[in-house]
């Protein structure tokens, strides 16, 4: 009988593109993949551990399963993930529930840890994290209809208030040709929507090629005919350069959708978190971005309270938020990460200002997005479909405004034929619910 292994993986995409990898080499070791880590014989934690929050759930669910450990329901757990990097002796020190930890660069190792902690070995292994392959076979854990594209592993930015660099290690470029080999396969299996990661999308070729090559990169994959939609995460302010933004303008297939995490508008706290620009900058930038790219929906991620930010700092981000109206925004209470630049200012600002200062920021970004959402009625809108709500009855599915997991979804009900799950339909959009939309689909 086959050995059960499960997994849960935390976090971003990109963590989850490396559970897809080590689940491929499971299965191709032979072992039973189960979706339900409950019923596995080992189970595996793929752990995030950017900010406190993130690593307090890594933290919740190994000690979830230390308790299904203790009542016999699974024989071992092994820790890998961003955590398990950065905290490498600690884990198994802190967790003794815990058989094996390992370090991203010990990822195609999976296997033999698996087989060892089943033979009472406690593995703790951490290799080079270049070892980290830059490509191989995944076993998808996304829906048949949309697959994450990590094009690029590390980050080199730097910023004061990150432990990426530390846990990741330098920005590594995968090969062009190996990228558009994935991206072909993946579109000819029914793949519609293919988003492109890394920790800093816009950087892609600088370190093998010599320059940015973000934008031969999208125009070479518009060019695979089953390819149908290109979405782009993490985009970095700087980089967005006039070649990359006509792409966005010229190519039907890359989605007129982009993510720049911005994380504040003022420039003395962009300089102390080793960032460019200020909001004159910022808006300028914006601005060109909604001329050349009509209609395009424009998301970022803003930080509250990173050390000394006054009430005048966060002030004028409050107004740059009302005054540009992002389509789509997340914001975080700045979190101090060990061993971070950020983390050994002086002026760090109280937690319950910085979640205050936060939940502003969402109130207002609420109060956007619903009325840009109002904008919508009355039109119709090519909708991906993605499942039925038998509570709402009704069907959803999102628009080319909005990424999977991070933004909303569009509700319609179906007259006539039905739709399925993966088609891209229209919908004609009627009302809407907070931020999301309500619509009709006739076929």
């Amino acid at each position: 009988m086959a050995i059960r292994v499960g997994m849960v993986s935390l976090g971003c995409a990109k963590n989850r593109v490396d559970a897809e990898m080590m689940l491929f080499t499971l299965r191709e070791a032979g072992f039973e993949l189960v979706a339900d880590v409950a019923m596995s014989d080992v189970a595996i934690v793929n752990t995030c551990g950017f900010i406190e929050d993130a690593k307090q759930e890594s933290i919740d669910e190994i000690l979830e399963l230390a308790q299904l450990k203790k009542e016999g329901k699974i024989k071992a757990i092994i820790v890998t993930g961003c955590l398990a990097e950065r905290y490498q002796s600690e884990v198994m020190k802190e967790l003794y529930e815990v058989d094996a930890v390992i370090g991203i660069g010990a990822n195609a190792s999976i296997a033999d840890v698996v087989n060892d902690v089943l033979n009472g070995k406690k593995d703790q292994m951490f290799p080079e994290k270049t070892d980290l392959a830059l490509c191989g076979g995944r076993v998808r854990t996304t829906p048949f209809y949309y697959s994450y594209l990590k094009i690029a592993e590390g980050c080199d930015n730097k910023c004061t208030y990150c432990a990426i660099p530390m846990i990741r290690g330098k920005y590594r470029s995968r090969p062009m040709d190996d990228i558009l080999r994935e991206a072909k396969e993946l579109s000819e299996k029914g793949v519609k929507e293919l988003i492109l990661i890394a920790q800093d999308t816009t950087r892609y070729g600088e370190d093998i090629c010599g320059k940015p090559m973000l934008a031969q990169l999208l125009t070479e994959l518009c060019k695979i005919d089953s390819v149908q939609y290109l979405r782009v995460l993490y985009c970095y302010p700087d980089r967005l350069n006039d070649e990359l933004i006509d792409v966005f303008a010229k190519e039907d297939k890359v989605l007129k959708y982009i993510d720049i995490p911005l994380q504040h508008c003022n420039g003395r706290i962009l300089k102390l978190m080793n960032r460019h620009g200020d909001r004159e900058t910022l808006t300028a930038l914006i601005n060109k971005l909604r001329e050349r790219v009509p209609d395009i929906t424009i998301r970022t991620t803003l930080m509250t309270g990173f050390p000394t930010e006054t009430n005048e700092e966060f002030t004028e981000l409050s107004e740059f938020v009302k005054e540009i109206k992002f389509d789509r925004l997340g914001c975080f209470a700045y979190s101090a990460e060990e061993n971070t630049a950020a983390a050994k200012l002086d002026g760090q600002i109280d937690e319950d200002v910085k979640k205050h200062r936060q939940e502003i920021i969402m109130e207002q970004q609420q109060e956007i997005m619903a009325e840009k959402a109002c904008k919508y009625v009355g039109k119709t809108i090519n909708v991906l479909c993605e499942g039925f709500d038998r509570y709402a009855e009704c069907f959803f599915g999102r628009s080319k405004a909005d990424a999977p997991e991070v933004d909303g979804k569009v509700f319609f009900v179906a007259e006539g034929a039905k739709p399925k799950i993966g088609d891209i339909i229209k919908v004609e959009i009627t009302d809407t619910v907070d931020c999301d939309l309500m619509g009709f689909y006739r076929a």
